[in-house]
């Protein structure tokens, strides 16, 4: 019997609770590339998964694994064998060490994956202006309306003079990466906090100035409320719902972009479909939520002068990555067009997100959604028209009834925005109508009071 000898390129050891405590240069450096340092846990993740099964089934193991190197993609066999004592940990020898470039992905793609996740994340946003001061505040979480208060009295003022930066304190004012990730605190809060800063404007980035997302390091465990009331879903439950389901959205997409390291495309597809049902989830809290909102009998609006152009681009701004993933052109009012209105900003922009959300899920790819301008009347109206199979006459009955999803199945949300829009559009003062027929694609229109120029 004849056997041949292997050539390890590089050996390592780890102790009984998978730190690397010993290991050549090779698979040093390529663990310090994978974030790790000697005397931390093994940072190369499909390495340590072989580690953890080696010592949970005391076998000694031999499995290749890939793990990235800068803009190189390394490729080697793991030969890993488990002490003989529970207090012992695995010796690791490295062969067939293969490397191989790996395009780089685009930095501004990556900065907008690490965007969403932190917007997922976030509990209390912010809108800052470019010298970071607050312009606007607000957050669900019950352990930050104290915080909140205290930073709306003091809009003008930079948001770090309502935080209490921790960890290596900077001193004031710090340019804004200097500041983003720092760890924080907050009055009223007893969790430690992160604060992250997206930058807007071009080609200086914060030219147009910030969006500071605050996260919490840990759930908030405990609803707060008074146990001498019921719970209510949009006051107290609302936002503790959001927290784990927000997490778990965002961790799937850490998990799909392949942000925390090599995978396999199965695998990415999976956490893909994992942060996709989040986010049907999250989004029927929310409606959820409205609907309570909308069906109280105090609720009412609080009206101003706007201009539903102006919404209707900041609608189609939001929902544009959307559109381009299903290659559906959106058509919003040109610059320079206007239509005023007397009606709540906030309370339209949620009905435009609606409407438009709904074009893009129910058109068909390489179509496009027009968003048009009218006024008849004392009333100003915004149309969104799509290319969709669009709705018979029965279903334009049903279509704004409460958890009717438009006789659509699978791909339909709760069956609750048309319903809660028309109640929005209502109290308002206005309606929300439809036009459709079989094949020709629909066409919903919000009407509200008609606004003048002078008051404008």
């Amino acid at each position: 019997m004849s056997s041949v000898a292997t050539h390890y390129i590089a050996r390592g050891l780890t102790d009984d609770e998978h730190r690397l405590i010993e290991a050549d240069d090779r698979l040093g450096v390529l663990n310090r590339a994978c974030g790790g340092e000697l005397g931390q846990t093994l940072a190369i993740p499909e390495l340590l998964a072989l580690v953890v099964k080696a010592r949970e089934y005391g076998l000694r193991l031999s499995r290749q694994f890939s793990a990235s190197q800068d803009h190189e993609r390394v490729t080697a066999w793991a030969d890993i064998s488990p002490g003989f004592d529970e207090a012992a940990g695995c010796e690791i020898a490295i062969s067939n060490w293969q490397v191989e470039d790996v395009a780089p992905e685009a930095e501004t793609k990556a900065a907008q994956r690490q965007t969403e996740i932190n917007r997922h994340l976030a509990e209390c946003t912010a809108r800052l202006d470019p010298g970071q001061r607050i312009l606007s505040i607000e957050s669900d979480a019950p352990d930050l309306v104290e915080f909140v208060g205290i930073a709306a009295k003091g809009i003008g003022r930079p948001w770090t003079d309502f935080v209490t930066l921790t960890g290596n304190v900077l001193e004031q004012p710090a340019h804004w990466r200097l500041l983003d990730g720092a760890a924080c605190r907050m009055a009223g809060s007893k969790r430690q906090w992160t604060a992250f800063l997206e930058p807007l404007g071009q080609p200086e980035p914060g030219s147009a100035g910030f969006v500071l997302h605050l996260s919490a390091n840990e759930p908030l465990r405990a609803i707060g409320q008074a146990a001498a009331r019921t719970p209510s879903l949009g006051r107290d439950l609302t936002p503790v719902l959001r927290q784990p389901v927000n997490r778990i959205i965002a961790n799937a997409e850490t998990i799909r972009t392949k942000l925390a390291g090599p995978l396999k495309d199965e695998y990415s597809e999976y956490a893909a479909d994992i942060a996709s049902a989040g986010q049907h989830l999250l989004g029927l809290i929310d409606d959820l939520a409205d609907l309570e909102v909308v069906e109280a009998e105090d609720f009412s609006t609080a009206p101003d002068h706007i201009d539903l152009a102006d919404v209707a681009r900041r609608a189609c701004g939001i929902l544009g990555v959307r559109a381009a993933e299903r290659d559906i052109t959106l058509d919003p009012p040109p610059e320079g067009e206007s239509q005023l209105a007397v009606a709540e900003f906030r309370r339209v922009l949620q009905v435009l997100l609606n409407l438009i959300g709904n074009a893009i899920r129910y058109s068909p790819e390489k179509s496009r959604v027009w968003i048009r301008l009218d006024e008849i009347g004392e009333r100003a109206t915004i149309t969104v028209a799509d290319q969709g199979y669009g709705l018979d006459e029965e279903q334009q009955e049903k279509v704004f009834e409460k958890f009717e999803r438009l006789g659509r199945g699978e791909d339909g949300g709760s069956g609750l925005g048309l319903y809660i829009s028309r109640r929005i559009a209502r109290a308002m003062g206005g309606d929300l109508t439809v036009e459709s027929a079989p094949g020709q694609g629909a066409r919903f229109t919000l009407s509200v009071p008609a606004g003048s120029k002078e008051a404008g």
